[in-house]
């Protein structure tokens, strides 16, 4: 009978490994303004920065 652990760490060396998710600054997305318009597929979002520094989603 084969050692299990021995199976488990070829089964997790055979996975790739997970990339981080992609950073993107706000100051970047609104390149100075207070609102973005963004269109995904066929709809149209708005992220908007408040007075109080804040962002918002709004579809």
């Amino acid at each position: 009978m084969a050692d299990k652990s021995v199976e488990d760490n070829r089964t997790d060396a055979a996975q790739p490994a997970a990339r981080a998710p992609r950073t993107v600054s706000s100051r970047d997305l609104l390149g100075g303004e207070r609102l973005l318009v963004i269109q995904h597929e066929e709809e149209i979002y708005r992220l908007q920065l408040t007075a109080a520094g804040k962002l918002i989603l709004t579809k």
